[in-house]
């Protein structure tokens, strides 16, 4: 373990890892894409969002990065992520994405976080609880303009905004929507959304209320593609970690994935042929071949649905992975090439002039790249580096 002065904190080295399997993150990679995204972004305010452990990032040591580099708030999805958060010593503000329960407010007021009010009753009774509580609570209003899971809808917000400049023990600091499609090629229904935003803000002038200080909209494919969607301050998701939302969308910001995906050969063997690999005995080769295996699996978030799909590189080659994947071992076919037990093996990552890319682990599972990254599992150790400039 070393301490990095630049932001203050103890950082786990390669080294400190006994686990052969780990995730790797460059730190200097998500530095480089925040820089990238602010660039965009002109004046606009800047909320990281670190859901789902960041994105499988580690939410801990991401937030610690961006609150380094001067975001402005962070996007979190659940309570328990914020409070996490406070306990590890951020102190920047925190807005709690997601949907609450009336039991969940005091904790929210004693960790200073950021509610999501998303009905004028939700609205009515954080107030009622932060003046029991003698606190003061800090609220974004949500409004639902397509998307159908939170929030008053857009053609019912006015008396959500009437009640929010009532409240007398809340700040309502911000309003905010969320897209279904600005990913996409076809940015028809994303306007419409930007449209039907845009008619809530006007409620504020038309009726001469006060408007809150944040309005906020856009998510990655926003950013790339929907400028007029930046308000105040924006919501870069996936993009920060150096991936694209969509093949889709247009890559408008240079990106450079932050996470590396790696592990080590523990064994090798030669196969004869007719001798099926793994359970269920669902491959086998006609030829003798040499095989390794690697110690992960399904159990650390590598999909059982990448069997008969998956490549990984091992010393700069491309290699199929064989049989079923296991819970907690897979089986790799080199053919007749060489491999030895400690060799690193890549999953997601680079080696030499190879790669092998979160999008390409999404396809072989036939998911998308945020449920790649989001299900591996926290027992596979993180790891972070940084180059040097």
């Amino acid at each position: 373990m070393h301490f990095d002065s630049r932001i203050n904190r103890p950082t786990i080295t390669t080294n400190d890892v006994v686990r052969p399997t780990l995730i790797e993150v460059d730190l200097s990679r998500l530095a480089e894409n925040y820089h990238a995204i602010r660039e965009q972004i002109g004046s606009a305010k800047i909320m990281p969002i670190l859901k789902a452990n960041a994105y499988g990032h580690g939410l801990v040591e991401v937030a610690r990065l961006v609150e380094s580099l001067g975001a402005d708030y962070l996007g979190v999805a659940v309570l328990e992520e914020g409070i996490l958060l406070r306990e590890k010593g951020i102190q920047m503000p925190i807005l709690v994405l997601g949907g609450i329960l009336g039991n969940q407010v005091p904790y929210f007021l004693k960790y200073d976080l950021t509610i999501t009010a998303s009905s004028i009753e939700k609205l009515w009774q954080v107030d009622e609880i932060a003046e029991q509580l003698g606190s003061k609570a800090k609220v974004h209003l949500k409004i639902d303009t397509g998307m159908e899971r939170i929030g008053v809808h857009y053609y019912n917000a006015g008396g959500l905004l009437e009640a929010s400049v009532k409240c007398k023990h809340t700040d309502v600091e911000g309003i905010f929507s969320h897209f279904a499609n600005a990913d996409a090629a076809d940015l028809s229904h994303a306007r419409l959304q930007v449209e039907r935003f845009e008619e809530v803000l006007s409620f504020y002038e038309k009726h001469s209320l006060p408007a809150p200080r944040l309005r906020h909209m856009a998510n990655s494919g926003a950013i790339l593609q929907l400028p007029e969607a930046y308000f105040d301050m924006v919501r870069p998701g996936l993009m920060l970690y150096g991936v694209y939302p969509s093949p889709e969308v247009a890559r408008t910001v240079a990106l450079r994935p932050a996470l590396s995906w790696k592990s080590r050969v523990v064994y090798f063997k030669v196969i004869k042929p007719g001798h099926p690999v793994g359970y269920g005995s669902t491959w086998q080769s006609d030829h003798m071949v040499r095989a390794v295996t690697v110690p992960l699996g399904y159990g650390d978030g590598y999909f059982r649905s990448m069997s008969h799909k998956a490549q990984v590189l091992i010393r700069g080659k491309r290699y199929p992975v064989v049989g079923l994947i296991s819970m907690d071992q897979i089986v790799v076919n080199i053919e007749w090439q060489s491999a030895y037990n400690d060799d690193e093996v890549v999953l997601i990552g680079e080696m030499g002039d190879e790669a092998v890319t979160v999008e390409e682990l999404a396809e072989w599972a036939g998911t998308i790249p945020y449920e790649i990254l989001t299900n591996i599992n926290t027992r596979v150790p993180r790891v972070y580096i940084e180059r040097q400039a």
